[in-house]
């Protein structure tokens, strides 16, 4: 049995097959495409038939994309929905969508705030108004809305008031109505989460089209056997149900998987990872050989969120990278690139623009076109911006790091052909077989897991039997998403003391993965 991973960037779109110990068959990259499907049905036909594997003999089959990202960041293909609030007269005072961008505010056709809510300890502040609830969607039914985002105060410690709501919104509009919840989306705060269960409500079209999109091309392709998975941004995996009830956790999956892949192709646990594409640089970190989860509020098309996302940086630097000679004698690099059409505007691609790849292919870093082409770049130019590319890489190793100590660096990715192999801050650099498709890599070998975060009183329950039942609820989480049971492990444990709540208060954030169903 083999597995399929497919990896869609904006440069390039990456395939590969491994075999069922996990050993690489055959990799390949194919032009993405304006219609992401043409970028991906070519790339399965080429590793096909590089590695003449038997169709029939894939079992699963598992996708990276940035649509989910690209609909938020361009506002496009964003559905209509209607949001509510569990949390009057205590919430009122900041209202749904408060600091969102005019333009990204129309996917809202109206939003309420409820009666209801939880205090820190789970105390209601005051009783769910169903009426106001169910006299709500009855109103959005009659405007033909399909998708509702519920948030609640606390709902976070306690979330029987969005599970009421939840299923009030059925009762009223039907089963098929598209429900998201915040408490099974977001982290601790309020507007933060509820921000990002708004956007995945919005997402719901999206994820119907390029789930049903991605199964539909395996089988035209004659891959009929496979199951479909989809990777998500902790590094692990998802089903196509679960992926079409929380599309936002798609965004920002392609650096993930890059460093999925590179931990798995470096045979390392913990490192800095830098992964250069054709337009821009994503710097992330190896955290047993999981990616580090971002500690702060994080950003999407100007929208806060909380929701886990992976501490990444990204540079606008990659092999397509503009090189120009400035007036005063410096040269800089990026941040605009030629992007996909890399092939056809490079020099080496006998093309007019000068570029980072030809920076690499005049110096001998890399095989790439026809050298003959950059003869006549000179030299000095050509070394003045490697240097520049070399201080934008080893500040990006600096911002990652946590102290001053160097750390392994891991170089993938198609574009790292760009970069010297000696950095500044890196003990060792590693550029692994196979790193130009690291990102497909990790797609197809990743783990499903299921993450719990709580509030827990150790005054109420004793620490070790809190710890436990968080275990176990992680565990559960990580089955539901498509884990085999008897492989699922704990891969982190955070218990942090909260001195500003009362009592022994603390948070709880318990991870858990393990190896898809076969």
């Amino acid at each position: 049995m083999y597995k399929l991973g497919i990896d869609v960037g904006g440069t390039n779109t990456d395939a590969v097959i491994i075999d069922e110990n996990y050993n690489v068959i055959a990799s390949v990259k194919n032009p993405t495409s304006a219609d992401i499907y043409d970028g991906i049905v070519g790339a399965v036909r080429k590793v096909l038939d590089e590695s003449g594997v038997d169709k029939m003999q894939i079992g699963q089959a598992m996708l990276g994309t940035t649509q989910c990202t690209n609909a938020i960041v361009e506002r496009k293909n964003l559905a209509k929905i209607g949001i509510i609030r569990i949390g009057a007269p205590a919430s009122c005072g900041v209202e749904p969508m408060v600091d969102w961008e005019d333009d990204i505010k129309d996917i809202c056709e109206k939003a309420v705030i409820v009666r209801g809510g939880y205090e820190y300890d789970g105390r209601e502040i005051t009783d769910l108004d169903e009426d106001a609830c169910r006299e709500f969607f009855s109103e959005m039914k009659d405007k033909g809305i399909k998708s509702i985002a519920i948030s609640g105060v606390f709902s976070t410690i306690r979330n029987d008031n969005e599970l009421r709501v939840a299923e009030i919104a059925k009762e009223v509009m039907g089963e098929e109505v598209h429900v998201s919840i915040s408490s099974e989306i977001g982290s601790m705060g309020l507007v933060e989460r509820e921000n990002a269960t708004i956007l995945n409500a919005a997402l719901w079209k999206i994820a119907e089209k390029f789930t049903d999109g991605f199964a539909k091309s395996m089988e035209d392709e004659g891959i009929k056997n496979a199951k479909i998975y989809l990777s998500q941004n902790d590094g692990t995996l998802m089903t196509m149900e679960y992926a079409r009830r929380y599309p936002i956790l798609t965004v920002a999956c392609g650096p993930t998987n890059s460093i999925r892949g590179a931990s798995y192709l470096s045979k390392l646990a913990n490192a800095i990872v830098i992964d250069v594409g054709g337009t821009t640089t994503d710097i992330g970190v190896i955290q047993n050989e999981f990616p580090r989860e971002s500690s702060v509020a994080v950003t999407i098309g100007g929208v806060r969120t909380n929701f886990r996302m992976p501490d990444v940086m990204s540079i606008g630097l990659g092999g397509g990278s503009i090189v120009r000679e400035q007036p005063d004698g410096t040269v800089t690099v990026g941040p605009d690139s030629v992007g996909f059409e890399l092939t056809e505007k490079a020099l080496v691609f006998s093309g007019d623009v000068l570029t980072a790849t030809d920076i690499a292919v005049k110096l001998g870093m890399a095989d790439i076109g026809d050298a003959s082409l950059v003869k006549d770049v000179p030299v000095e130019l050509a070394e003045k911006a490697l240097d520049a590319i070399r201080v934008l890489a080893e500040d990006a190793i600096d911002a990652m790091k946590l102290s001053s100590d160097d750390s392994d660096v891991i170089l993938v990715g198609g574009g790292s052909v760009i970069l010297p192999d000696e950095l500044a801050g890196a003990a060792n650099t590693i550029k692994p077989e196979h790193f130009g498709c690291a990102n497909a890599i990790g797609s197809a070998i990743s783990k499903v897991s299921g993450t719990l975060e709580t509030l827990i009183n150790y005054d109420e329950i004793p620490r070790d039997q809190a710890l436990a039942d968080a275990k176990n609820a992680a565990i559960e989480m990580a089955v539901e998403a498509g884990a085999k049971r008897d492989t699922v492990e704990i891969i982190d444990v955070e218990d942090v003391p909260l001195q500003y709540y009362p009592g022994n208060t603390n948070r709880v954030k318990v991870k858990a993965a393990g190896e898809l169903i076969s």
